[in-house]
């Protein structure tokens, strides 16, 4: 690494290793002797247990590295100051529930992004404290959606000061800390791969690859082509006659060998599936260290603890969401690869295959869940699925958006509102709307969801009460009428099921769902851990059992801090994923 630019962005969905191989680097180039600083910007970081050192928003030096240094900017706190930034001015002439709307507008993950993006922009330009440092590392990159939103002229111009409603998730840019000369100088500095490098980390998984694949796809349209690809955890089995683990690395070499074709131009780096939890710096240095790894790991197993968890399965969760009901509205939940299509699926066949009337409804755009369903051979008679295209429906309410926020505006302006609602809250916005019919009729039958809105994208409907409005205008019944959202706040007919995997990373991004589902007045019925290797007794593969022990501290944590009700899906190692988890659940009851 000693030819290293000097800045390196770390880029990947949660649970990945990002932070783990960032941190890596950070110690690997400082041993070498480069002054480094380590940036990072995720809201509950773990950064003070992975470097085992004190970190806070100043620059400390990492305990032990006299040349490494890391600071953490909680994009929370950076979202809350420019929410202020904005809002302050508009005290005593607007109203308190026009504030309300423009501060739920700027409530998104979109406007959390752009306001990080604009604290940590002043890294990339030069101006942090006065420090000179040789290289600085980012745990994280910025979107696509945010560099394009903020290379607009438009988002630079007197436009998002006069309309502060007309691209919602920016705001008027004036509250931005970074003006547009330097938002330019970084953007610059991004493109210049003499001087910037993105680490797009990814697993061996399907899902994962085809994200690292969109990833790299949208920094070269942004001109951001000197990446590196990163794959992360790859399995290999250490007792060669463990069923499953065999299973596992086949499936892991399977998917190295069918990496997207986009991909495969980029120097690839592949980092095992370790039997420890990264923490600490001799650990952090093993994973560029074959010869630590394997002293730590034969230390690790040792030392192991072979004791299993205990979980529900799904069929008792099935069990308990058609006790005295024959009819309900349920909602799986979570970030993307974690499982949501698979839990509905199970859920609405095993709803079915008791006799309920059940209609299952996608947002897949993959349409996995036919797939799952067509594995099954035949399928429940009393089970109806059907999809809405995401991409069809945002279309449909961009289009409505646009004509009506960019009446009278420039060419300019109407590029920033489009960009701006290529934001992920427009798609939630957008699909909740296509969902209404279907919520409507879980008062006959059970209606199950492989998504759900979040609490932002519900409160901005009810802040902006458009929504309310639309539907009840020509109801001569309007007391009677409940909106969809009002549907989401009956705890008796809806149920929302929190998603997550056994891993910290998925399981504090899950309790930040949950947290936002409870701005908006709504409390998750139960979480459903899945991939769980815990629950399985019968593991001789070595790894397999550390990774399996080292499950027990997180699903013990969901189930004393986030969850009265959690249930699990065991670790399954087959391509009939459904047939296979469903006759596990025949098994297990």
């Amino acid at each position: 690494m000693a030819d290293s630019t000097s800045y390196l962005f770390f880029t990947g969905k949660g649970g990945v290793g990002k932070t783990s191989l960032a941190c890596a680097t950070a110690v690997e180039l400082a041993d070498s002797g480069q002054s480094v600083l380590l940036v990072s910007t995720d809201p509950a970081s773990n950064l003070k247990d992975v470097l085992e050192s004190p970190i806070d928003e100043n620059i400390n030096q990492v305990n032990g590295i006299e040349n490494l240094f890391a600071v953490n900017i909680n994009p929370e706190n950076s979202a809350e100051a420019y929410r202020n930034r904005v809002t302050q001015p508009l005290e005593g002439v607007a109203s308190k529930d026009e504030i309300k709307k423009i501060r739920e507008d700027l409530s998104g993950a979109c406007t959390t992004e752009i306001a990080s993006f604009d604290e940590f922009s002043r890294f990339v330009s030069s101006e942090s404290d006065g420090q000179k440092f040789d290289v600085i590392i980012f745990d994280t990159a910025p979107t696509g959606h945010t560099l394009r939103l903020l290379e607009l002229p438009a988002a630079w111009s007197s436009f998002t000061e006069e309309s502060p409603d007309g691209a919602s998730c920016l705001g008027p840019t004036s509250s931005l800390k970074s003006g547009k000369e330097r938002y330019h100088l970084v953007v610059d500095r991004l493109r210049n791969a003499a001087l910037t490098t993105f680490y797009i980390v990814a697993r061996a998984e399907s899902v994962s690859l085809k994200e690292a694949s969109r990833t790299s796809h949208e920094l070269n349209e942004l001109g951001m082509a000197n990446q590196r690809l990163y794959i992360n955890g790859v399995f290999k089995a250490i007792e060669k006659h463990d069923p499953l683990a065999i299973k596992m690395e086949a499936m892991a070499n399977e998917q190295l060998n069918s990496i997207p074709d986009n991909l495969r131009s980029l120097p690839l780096s592949t980092f095992p599936l370790l039997p420890y939890n990264v923490l600490g710096i001799s650990k952090l240095r093993s994973l560029f260290s074959d010869e630590l790894q394997k002293s730590i790991s034969a230390e690790t197993i040792s030392a192991l603890d072979t004791s299993t968890q205990v979980l529900q399965g799904i069929s008792q969760l099935t069990d308990e969401l058609c006790t005295n009901q024959q009819h309900g509205l349920i909602m799986t939940m979570g970030k993307g690869g974690v499982g949501k299509t698979i839990a509905a699926s199970a859920i609405a066949v095993l709803l079915a295959r008791k006799g309920n009337e059940v209609l299952l409804t996608t947002t897949d755009p993959a349409a996995h869940i036919q797939d799952f369903i067509e594995q099954l051979g035949v399928v429940p008679t009393t089970l109806t699925v059907e999809r809405i295209d995401p991409k069809v429906e945002t279309e449909r309410y961009t289009e409505k958006i646009l004509e009506h926020k960019g009446q009278g505006q420039s060419e300019e302006a109407k590029r920033l509102i489009l960009e701006d609602l290529k934001s992920p809250c427009t798609e939630e916005v957008a699909v909740f709307h296509a969902f209404s019919k279907a919520i409507r009729l879980a008062k006959r039958k059970f209606v199950i969801m492989d998504t759900a809105p979040t609490g932002h994208t519900l409160l901005l409907l009810d802040t902006a009460g458009s929504y309310h409005r639309e539907i009840m205008k020509n109801n001569l019944n309007a007391s009677r009428m409940r909106t969809p959202y009002m549907s989401l706040q009956d705890s008796e007919l809806s149920k929302i099921i929190l998603v997550s995997l056994p891993e910290t990373t998925p399981m504090r991004e899950a309790a930040a769902l949950q947290d936002d589902l409870q701005r908006a007045g709504i409390k998750p019925y139960a979480w459903l851990i899945n991939q769980s290797l815990s629950m399985l007794s019968n593991l001789s593969d070595p790894l397999l059992k550390s990774r399996a022990a080292s499950e027990i501290e997180v699903i013990s944590k969901i189930e004393s801090t986030y969850s009265e009700r959690t249930f699990g899906i065991p670790f399954i190692a087959e391509k009939k994923l459904l047939p296979a988890l469903l006759d596990a659940t025949l098994h297990a009851t």
